[in-house]
């Protein structure tokens, strides 16, 4: 195996924990977390339990000794939409607490990171591919 192909799967994985921790959360304590973030908890109840079969999802694709390349576009294509939105729905609509006001972006921060790394990891994987054919 690849360090380049590694390196995505290690990310998977570390995108699939981190998601689906933030998921749980959002699912288990959405009350508590609305009221903390200024944010309705039902909205953080359904995005939690879509993070939760998101990160299912992602972790399934790191579990695979070769992650189909368009799968892996697809999670880099979502994470850079959720991060984009989680920005727009700050700006236009949302209304969160000054916790809210800090926990949003820096998602949105983290999210986007993934996709970056993921992104450049996954050119390193088809890079690997084209040089050993």
């Amino acid at each position: 195996m690849s360090t380049s192909s590694l390196t995505l799967r290690r990310l998977l994985a570390l995108d699939a924990v981190v998601t689906g921790a933030n998921g749980l959360a959002y699912a288990a304590v959405s009350g508590p977390l609305g009221r903390l973030l200024g944010v309705d908890s039902g909205l953080l109840l359904a995005l939690g339990v879509g993070l939760v079969l998101y990160a299912a999802g992602v972790g399934l694709l790191a579990s695979r000794s070769r992650p189909p390349v368009l799968a892996v576009n697809a999670v880099v294509d979502i994470n850079t939409v959720w991060a984009l939105l989680s920005l727009v729905a700050l700006a236009a609509w949302l209304e969160p607490s000054a916790a809210g006001a800090v926990w949003i972006p820096v998602q949105a921060l983290v999210v986007a990171a993934f996709a970056v790394a993921q992104y450049v990891a996954l050119r390193g994987v088809r890079a690997g591919a084209v040089v050993r054919a």
